[in-house]
């Protein structure tokens, strides 16, 4: 009896073990590509600054008609856009990279006029070679497909894979005459100026023949055996080391975490980390709940992406589809994109924010241009992750609750509702839209947010750099343009390095002692603009000395007990405040 119950322990632990091997092999290495995940700790890239401000899209109508009228709205109602990203379709087939001009006639001049008016432009595009593409001008063509097939092109034993856009197959990255005729047909449009690509994440699809219906995550290339995983990082690091070898500042927008990880099995996330200057988390509805694949679940992905390394990250602001848009939704969406390193207001309908309703067009205004100044603030910290720091959004053990860098706590509604409970951790804190008051964490704070203001708190000893053009958020006004605005709030003693895109670092010191408040500044080529809130009437305001105070401006603005101080010409030097409580 013994005997038999040894060989039925041996038979079943040979099992298992054999067991282990083939679920590793058949799923674990292909799809996570553990433990030969290096990728996940690799340095980000240093995402350029223009990629930091507003993008703007939208994927009903996609001519150049609908680009251009979209655009001179948002210039006539003064919203701020750096990016307008260009989806499917825009080509003949996917991808041959052949503007359909039936769509954007004259593409060179539609490209390069975007351009001229200090627009960048972002491409969709994926590694797949149809032979039946939806939504094109050239549907079913296997022509096509054949051209890149007879000449060995393409990755794996002629098998095509049906994907949401059609049918083909993949580009063989590793194949160095497939690279050069797939570099020639992207050419064209870098040669227009392009400043990206959207990398839309069709690599997850990269699998042979199925086996119980169940995908097997192997192709041929000219390499030999490669996984998906493999592939995906080909697709990723490929077209991105690419485009920069062509323009200094270019980037690719591609997906971190989204809800298709949990069903097809990328825990470690869609692109490498060393690959990813800008990403967003797949497509998410018009809704509120996780269940509904809403705003929750955007801020799920987003947190999680963050926690995993990723840097420069968001979502379409009020989600990529559904239904009609809740108004109250597309608001708190915003203002949540507002504290992310991505702002992407684009997808499934209306995005003209003058036909939706004066409050939608009047608060998300107002938040877009609030991350726009923000900019120096979100660069710096880029910057810092960048050279080893921690990403720009650090979750907290609370669910959806984040530092935005250092100084900011960020606790995003995404109930319908305006009450809304936080947990403001430990220092000394206020509330970023009525700074008055000053509060201690830890702190349960359970209380009434209006549309216009969004649970959002800064640290009470924290100096924030902002470029500031309009009075929107209230840090200034149009006359704040040529200067960089560093608001600086009372507290303990405080520096901050800010960091700069081609230029060298400026270190700012505030200083806070025997009845005075010293702010030094370094040699640079800025002008500032110095706020400083909740202060007492200063008696004096010096800069140097009183011989060289010429070279500032000052006032008081009692109603809001905000100290302003102006230089009238760039220089390095220090400014001395008395009796202004701090």
């Amino acid at each position: 009896m013994k005997k038999w119950l040894k060989r039925g322990l041996y038979t079943l632990i040979t099992l298992s073990i054999l067991l282990i091997f083939a679920l590793y092999f058949y799923w674990v290495l292909p799809f996570w590509g553990m433990p030969f995940n290096a990728q996940r700790h690799t340095q980000v890239p240093l995402t350029p600054a223009w990629a930091l401000e507003c993008w703007l899209w939208e994927d009903d109508i996609n001519t150049a008609e609908a680009v251009l009228e979209l655009l001179e709205g948002y210039e006539k109602h003064d919203f701020p856009v750096r990016t307008i990203l260009i989806d499917s379709p825009w080509t003949k087939h996917y991808n041959d990279f052949e503007v359909d001009e039936d769509r954007y006639p004259n593409p060179e001049k539609f490209f390069t006029d975007l351009q001229d008016r200090g627009y960048r432009v972002v491409l969709w595009m994926t590694p797949f070679v149809n032979s039946i593409s939806k939504d094109t001008s050239m549907g079913d063509d296997e022509t096509w497909y054949e051209s890149a097939r007879e000449k060995g092109y393409l990755a794996g034993d002629d098998v095509q894979v049906r994907w949401w856009k059609g049918t083909g197959g993949f580009i063989d990255y590793t194949n160095p005459e497939a690279m050069k005729w797939w570099r020639a047909l992207q050419q064209p449009v870098f040669d227009w100026g392009i400043d990206g690509w959207k990398l839309d994440g069709a690599a997850t699809y990269f699998t042979s023949k199925t086996i119980g219906g169940i995908p097997v995550g192997y192709r041929g290339t000219a390499e030999g055996l490669m996984t998906t995983r493999g592939y995906m990082d080909h697709y990723y690091r490929d077209e991105y080391q690419h485009g920069l070898t062509i323009n200094p500042e270019f980037i690719t927008l591609s997906r971190s975490q989204d809800n298709q990880n949990r069903i097809l099995g990328h825990p470690e996330g869609f692109a490498p980390l060393d690959a990813s200057p800008v990403n967003w988390v797949g497509d998410q509805d018009h809704e509120w709940a996780l269940e509904k694949e809403g705003i929750e679940e955007a801020l799920r992905d987003i947190l999680k992406s963050a926690k995993m390394g990723y840097n420069i990250i968001g979502s379409d602001v009020a989600g990529y589809s559904g239904g009609t848009i809740p108004p109250k939704l597309y608001i708190r969406w915003a203002q949540f994109s507002t504290f992310c390193g991505l702002f992407l207001n684009g997808g499934h309908n209306e995005r003209a924010m003058w036909k939706r309703s004066e409050e939608e067009l009047t608060i998300i205004r107002k938040f877009s241009w609030l991350h726009t100044e923000l900019l120096p603030y979100i660069y710096t910290y880029m910057v810092q992750c960048h050279e080893g720091g921690q990403p720009l959004m650090r979750p907290t053990d609370t669910d959806y609750e984040y530092y935005f860098g250092d100084a900011f706590y960020v606790a995003p509604i995404h109930t319908d509702s305006d009450t809304h409970t936080l947990h403001l951790p430990e220092g000394r804190w206020r509330y970023f839209f009525d700074s008055e008051e000053l509060l201690e964490g830890p702190l349960e704070i359970t209380r009434e947010f209006p549309h216009d203001e969004f649970p959002v708190y800064v640290r009470d000893e924290a100096i924030i750099p902002m470029r500031v053009s309009r009075s929107y958020t209230g840090f200034g006004d149009k006359d704040s343009e040529d200067a960089l605005t560093l608001v600086a709030y009372p507290g303990a003693n405080s520096t901050f390095t800010l960091r700069r895109e081609n230029k060298d670092d400026v270190a700012i010191a505030v200083i806070n002692q025997d009845g005075q408040t010293r702010v030094t500044l370094p040699e640079n080529d800025e002008k500032f603009i110095l706020r400083f809130p909740h202060v007492d009437s200063p008696d004096t305001v010096l800069w140097n000395d009183p011989e060289s105070s010429a070279a500032i401006t000052w006032h008081y603005d009692k109603a809001t007990r905000t100290l302003i101080v102006k230089q009238t010409n760039q220089g390095s030097g220090s400014l001395t405040v008395t009796h202004g409580r701090f």
